[in-house]
């Protein structure tokens, strides 16, 4: 009688939610035995930070639910019983391809390595589609750290290793899951310059290391490929990527979109890449700094908006509040207005001295007191005010929530969950999905903490 009881349960719609994460674990065990010679998509900048310590226990529950259930669900023969409890098979994770020739042309990552990216192969109807995601993962400005950048996968091809899209909300295989996109084809091009794929000049190091500051012929060098093996004949194409993926997708979002016909629906998607130019908590324009030194050292000026550079510095245009004023393909802004990379990078960088305060807040927004929470409330009023410009612009998109988080495209957490942040009561997939079908998508979130959706489950 307990265990029908507990079918039972798991069958009513009221556990709907817990089946549901209980079938994400079930689908992680199953491809642990592969994971350990992969990366995931979600790199550098969210590993560099630690959750909230109540995530390891909710993860825990989900583990050891799924132990009950396949307790439960085991016959005497020792084989799990699909009938009641289906899993999805395990996807093998996607090798990386070499840029045929890149070297000739003088596409090379930064330690003169050629790029790479990742291919999967749509079907169905699905196969005239594509999905193209630059990966982000900051920049290098100065010599030092670009070499020091050199001799990892952001700046070497040689650290490479093959991906699991399985599970990486927009690039995820289940139609349950993502359903407008779950059968394109989707490319996952790999970061290795260190200027959202837009420098083109050369450097030597201290020790006399050549430096290739190649990203705007590795950009050009993949879409080229891509072109050659299906992409010129797609009905309809996306431009993606997170944080300085998503920089790069404004960066050459117009060029992208002029290498095919009007006939084909062309479109881009910035995730966590409206970076912003507001001074820190000590008054200084740090990060205006960094992104001087990215410009001038990396030779970043052939991307830039030619009417932008009329009237302002070069570094002036590599910002997203500049760069969206030149854009005239369709485009979706999705970013939170709390963007965790950016209040503990832009407004209160180390170099800024954080108190003992500050420090805390800027790890866990929950930690901030009531003058903080003005402070960052500023600076979402600061992005909102610089997004009005998309005001006139009906075929464009805007998700801006307010939870501390960064990269939300790229995690069924966030991207289409039980725990999603929702906007206008729709996930980030659901809202990206009725604007790539022409339906008026524009939400902006209330101040934090106002919406119960944010959870700390989320990626920062």
């Amino acid at each position: 009688m307990p265990v029908l009881f507990c079918i039972v349960w798991l069958m009513s719609s009221g556990a709907s939610n817990a089946l549901n994460e209980t079938s994400k674990t079930l689908r992680s065990t199953a491809m642990a035995s592969t994971a350990t010679a992969t990366e995931p998509l979600l790199l550098r900048q969210q590993q560099c930070h630690r959750r909230p310590a109540n995530r390891g226990s909710r993860l825990a529950v989900m583990a050891a639910t799924a132990s009950v259930l396949l307790l439960l669900l085991t016959p005497a023969s020792g084989h799990l019983h699909l009938g009641l409890f289906s899993l999805p098979p395990a996807e093998p994770p996607v090798n990386l391809t070499i840029v045929a020739g890149a070297a000739e042309k003088g596409a090379v990552c930064l330690d003169g390595t050629p790029p790479g990216y990742h291919l999967q192969r749509g079907s169905g109807d699905g196969s005239g589609s594509w999905i193209i995601h630059l990966q982000g993962g900051a920049w290098c400005g100065t010599l030092k750290d670009c070499y020091d950048r050199s001799m990892t996968d952001l700046g070497s091809s040689s650290f490479m290793k093959p991906v699991m899209f399985a599970g990486a909300g927009i690039f995820d295989g289940d139609q349950l899951q993502n359903p407008n996109f779950y059968n394109w084809n989707k490319v996952y091009a790999r970061y290795c310059d260190g200027a959202s794929f837009s420098g083109d000049g050369e450097g030597q190091s201290e020790n006399g290391t050549t430096l290739h500051f190649r990203g705007l012929r590795i950009y050009e060098a993949i879409i080229d490929e891509l072109m050659d093996k299906g992409l010129n004949n797609a009905t309809q194409a996306i431009l993606t990527g997170c944080s300085a993926g998503g920089l790069s997708t404004l960066l050459h979002c117009e060029n992208f979109s002029a290498r095919f016909s009007q006939e084909v629906s062309v479109k881009c998607l910035a995730d966590a890449g409206f970076f912003l130019d507001v001074k820190d908590i000590s008054g200084k324009r740090s990060f205006w700094a960094v992104y001087d030194g990215v410009v001038s050292l990396q030779n970043v000026r052939e991307v830039l908006p030619k009417d932008c550079l009329a009237y302002n510095e070069p570094t002036e245009c590599f910002f997203p509040a500049e760069l969206i004023k030149s854009i005239h393909t369709p485009t979706f802004i999705l970013n939170s207005g709390y963007d965790s990379w950016q209040i503990q990078n832009v407004l209160v960088p180390d170099s800024s001295a954080p108190d003992e305060s500050w420090s805390s807040c800027k790890d866990n927004i929950q930690n901030c007191n009531s003058t903080q929470i003005d402070i960052l409330d500023g600076f979402k009023n600061t992005m909102v005010d610089a997004l009005k410009v998309t005001g006139d612009k009906k075929d464009w998109g805007l998700f801006i929530d307010s939870c501390f988080t960064h990269c939300q495209t790229l995690s069924d957490v966030s991207w289409n969950s039980a725990v999603s942040p929702r906007l206008g009561n729709k996930t980030i997939s659901e809202a990206v999905g009725d604007w790539h079908h022409g339906r008026r998508v524009k939400e902006i979130d209330c101040d934090y903490p106002c919406n119960p959706t944010c959870n700390s489950l989320l990626p920062l």
